[in-house]
């Protein structure tokens, strides 16, 4: 995966299972500490998640 757009399709995993996983928070929590900062793509993406989660429309789970 391109370093570049993996939060981006990390966020799209999220987006199309309308599910936050642990698993999921995990890669995404890694890549942010991997990278060490947040592009300007992957910083809208992040900000689509958390509206879509304030929303409803995106379930935070403890188990897939």
């Amino acid at each position: 995966m391109k370093a570049s757009a993996a939060i981006r399709h990390l966020v799209e995993k999220v987006l199309y299972v309308k599910r936050l996983t642990p698993d999921l928070e995990n890669q995404i929590n890694a890549e942010l500490t991997r990278m060490g900062y947040v592009s300007d793509v992957d910083y809208e993406a992040l900000e689509l998640l958390m509206d879509q989660m304030d929303r409803g429309v995106i379930q935070l789970v403890s188990n897939p």
